[in-house]
């Protein structure tokens, strides 16, 4: 056996890993691999408590025996049983004779199962998280006897240590499946709007262009509001189906060979339609010879659009923005560069965060989601690029990012 020097040292470097760990399996995995420098042991098992502590069920189990009949998803009612007054005393339980155990208590249905797994001694740790049960760890032995002369001191420490460790990984997990639920139903609901939007905006079309009559300028101007907010929130939509897409790791590429000149210079063609309605200039400068790029065109255009429509919206009338490509090393750097108000330094972080906004306001009165920067980063980054920005108060901003070029 150990000493309690060696146990207690023992103890702080496999706490540590374990700490770091953030998934329960991995912890428990860890666990199972690093703890027999301090515990003897042929299985260990971790089972939580549900239904306000009413029911316990297993969740992960590890066991040199082939035959593991209390594994995942097995459950037990924790009312009148053994494992309750376990856990009123909030102290580790050793049983060093399993087969002892059954014969004076036939009726338990676990030890039986356990025993069946070829188990014959045991010690079941309480797991206390700030105060509140969230469960129990299991040790088992083949050999009858094994914890006999252990140390329950230890096992507390280690409970308690354990016991703050996987409650913190429950519930991370837990965040994640809650976030994946959000996602998923983020994606169903603005998919859902997007067709009825889509009728409402052909049916305001239908009735400018005559479907029920002449229209003066009077009864179409309110037609042609409708049709103008329908727009807007279809491109609301498409962006919230980007961001559900995009945070359930289901955003997919096409990924084609692009002569980057001809796709740059259609872009610019389309965008600057959208710059002069505010009397904004809009260039393109590139060199010759720029090199065809594997990418998706359609996610790289909506990236671009999305830089582009930025800039318009916080540049004043008269200014000029410039959309640039160049070719440098493995990669190109495409960017787009304004002479509107600039960024604060300190409000720079919030940039490329879903719905960060900054207090610079748009020139116009125009309105942002908050969006259109986090999806063009992840866009960017989808394509194995990245994205930054260099800005100055009162001088303008350069939002640029690179793509890798297609090696040879």
């Amino acid at each position: 056996m150990a000493t309690r020097e060696e146990e207690l040292k023992a103890l702080l470097q496999i706490t540590e890993k374990i700490n770091a760990g953030k998934v329960l399996d991995e912890v428990l995995d860890y666990a199972y691999g690093s703890l027999r420098a301090i515990i003897p042991y042929s299985r260990i098992g971790f089972s939580l408590l549900e239904e306000n502590g009413a029911l316990l069920r297993a969740y992960w189990a590890r066991s040199e025996s082939p035959l593991i009949k209390i594994g995942k998803g097995y459950s037990a009612g924790m009312r009148g049983s053994s494992l309750e007054k376990v856990l009123q005393t909030g102290k580790p339980r050793i049983l060093n004779d399993l087969e002892g155990y059954l014969k004076d208590h036939p009726g338990s249905k676990s030890t039986r199962d356990i025993v069946e797994e070829g188990m014959r001694s045991s010690l079941t740790c309480p797991l206390i998280a700030s105060g509140k049960p969230v469960g129990f760890l299991f040790f088992s032995s083949t050999q009858v006897d094994n914890y006999r002369n252990a140390h329950t001191e230890l096992f507390q420490e280690i409970a308690g240590q354990l016991a703050l460790t996987l409650e913190k990984s429950r519930l991370y997990e837990e965040l994640v499946r809650f976030n994946d639920l959000k996602n998923k139903f983020l994606g169903m609901a603005a998919h859902d709007l997007r067709s009825p939007i889509a009728v409402i905006e052909g049916y305001a079309d239908l009735l400018t262009d005559g479907l029920m009559g002449e229209l003066d300028e009077t009864q179409k101007k309110p037609i042609r509001a409708i049709a103008e907010y329908c727009d807007k929130m279809l491109a609301l939509i498409n962006d919230l189906l980007d961001v559900s897409a995009i945070e359930s790791g289901h955003l997919t590429l096409v990924l084609q060979e692009i002569d980057l000149a001809t796709f740059l210079r259609e872009n610019a063609r389309y965008n600057t339609l959208l710059a002069k309605a505010k009397s904004i200039e809009l260039v393109l400068e590139i060199p010759e010879g720029l090199p065809k790029v594997s990418m998706d065109p359609s996610r790289i255009d909506q990236a671009i659009n999305n830089l582009i429509t930025n800039a318009i919206k916080f540049s004043k009338p008269q200014s000029r923005i410039t959309l640039r490509a160049i070719s440098r090393d493995q990669e190109v750097v495409i960017s787009v560069t304004d002479q509107g108000q600039g960024i604060p330094p300190s409000e720079i972080s919030k940039l490329f965060h879903y719905f960060g906004k900054t207090n610079v306001l748009p020139t116009a009165g125009e309105k942002s989601t908050g969006l259109g920067l986090a999806i063009a980063k992840r866009m960017v980054e989808a394509h194995g690029g990245k994205i930054e920005v260099v800005s100055q108060s009162g001088k303008g901003s350069t939002f640029a990012f690179t793509l890798p070029l297609k090696r040879s």
